[in-house]
């Protein structure tokens, strides 16, 4: 049996934030927020669920690339790989540094920089979209005759080493600051700070920002985050925020060159205002309770549960039928979904769960095909649509105001 062992990433990553929160707990340092986390996460499980499908795709694309458009033919040898990781280090600075100073890359990569926390979590904030703009920035390198094994190879390096600079509880390293990335660095670019603003793009080698005038060193206490924070932990409106205000800001704009700053320009040049009228008008109306412990107890069990399913997903997708495997993918997603609006107290969560309900019965019945379960099945999700209002309220008053 074929298992894609890409699904273990998931129990590596998550032990080392467990170690985290363990060695900040002895450190007596809160490094770690209940809902910050989950809203990270939620973004890290919709992008490893995206890899099956990325990943296998952009390793075709640079091989069809190589096979019709390389320049040299570049042959492995201990010199062609130094050179390849030099090459895709120059590679993600300039993309990474796009990332930050044009609107058009900010949109999909505002994401990463989201969260006020900083830890081992926030590394997950990567999106399918990130993904796929980083993707098209690095077939440069097929394109010049690297042979796509060697980049893909090199690239999962470049997945992997940036998880470790993503915490607070790693001092300055001595002379490895002069060479590589380091957390101080790291903490450096995330940081909200005037002075740390666009600094420290490097992702395994820090050279390239101090080659290109970008670099700065740790002094002031970093404050993370966006420069004006993000209210709310939506799933959906963490994606898509920049993108509607980069969209009213378009329609806004007048005349060509205006339109091409909106989309070529820095982020700057988005009014902020845009954002608190979307902020008033699609925020919810409803009257919202703190969170209680109950509730985000369920959000937790909840996240485990989808992450246990993505799993699973992962390392059976070359045995999964499509239809199988676009059931489970649809319900991945609606649940980070929902596990977000569970955090803002959205009064469509319970939409979004009679959906997911319908996925894992449809996933029973094609596992199962019996005419039994077909009409369990029915029968509880007829009795579910007839008394759907009131069950619909009953839930919310429930789920929301548990002690």
């Amino acid at each position: 049996m074929k298992l894609n062992l890409l699904a273990f990433a998931i129990p590596f990553f998550l032990m080392f934030m467990a170690l985290e929160y363990w060695w900040g707990k002895r450190k007596r340092k809160k490094v770690y927020q209940v809902s910050e986390t989950i809203a990270n996460i939620n973004v890290g499980i919709a992008e490893r669920l995206s890899d099956i499908l990325t990943t296998g795709a952009f390793y075709f694309f640079f091989t069809w690339i190589h096979e019709n458009f390389a320049i040299f033919q570049i042959k492995a040898s201990i010199l062609n790989w130094a050179l390849l990781f030099l090459l895709t280090d120059l590679v993600w600075y300039w993309y990474h540094r796009f990332g930050h100073e044009v609107n058009l890359f900010w949109s999909v990569h505002v994401v990463h920089h989201q969260s006020d926390d900083f830890n081992y979590s926030v590394s997950a904030r990567i999106t399918v979209l990130q993904a796929i703009a980083r993707g098209l920035f690095w077939s440069v390198l097929p394109l010049v005759g690297f042979p796509p094994h060697m980049v893909t190879i090199l690239l999962m390096i470049h997945g992997t080493y940036p998880f470790f600079t993503h915490t607070q509880l790693v001092g300055k390293l001595g002379w490895i600051e002069y060479i590589l990335v380091t957390p101080s660095h790291h903490r450096v670019h995330h940081s909200s700070n005037e002075e740390y603003l666009d600094k420290n793009y490097g992702d395994v080698l820090i050279i390239w920002d101090k080659i290109f005038g970008t670099f700065a060193k740790e002094e002031a206490v970093p404050k993370y985050g966006l420069t004006e924070p993000l209210k709310g932990y939506s799933f959906l409106w963490q994606h898509f925020h920049f993108i509607l205000e980069m969209i009213i800001a378009f329609k806004r704009a007048k005349g060509f060159t205006q339109k091409c700053k909106i989309l070529f320009g820095k982020p700057d040049n988005i009014d902020p205002r845009i954002r608190t009228y979307l902020e008033k008008k699609l925020a919810s109306k409803n009257k919202q309770y703190a969170a209680s412990d109950a509730l985000l107890d369920i959000i937790k069990i909840q996240t485990v549960f989808t992450l246990v399913i993505l799993f699973f997903t992962i390392l059976f997708s070359d045995q999964l039928t499509m239809t199988l495997l676009c059931i489970l993918s649809l319900f991945i997603v609606l649940s980070v979904i929902a596990t977000g609006a569970m955090l803002e107290q959205r009064r469509w969560i319970f939409h979004l769960d009679y959906a997911r309900l319908v996925l894992i019965s449809l996933f029973s019945y094609i596992i199962y095909p019996h005419q039994y379960v077909a009409i369990i099945i029915v029968i509880i999700l007829a009795f579910i649509l007839v008394f759907y209002k009131s069950l619909n309220n009953q839930y919310h008053n429930i789920i929301y105001r548990l002690r």
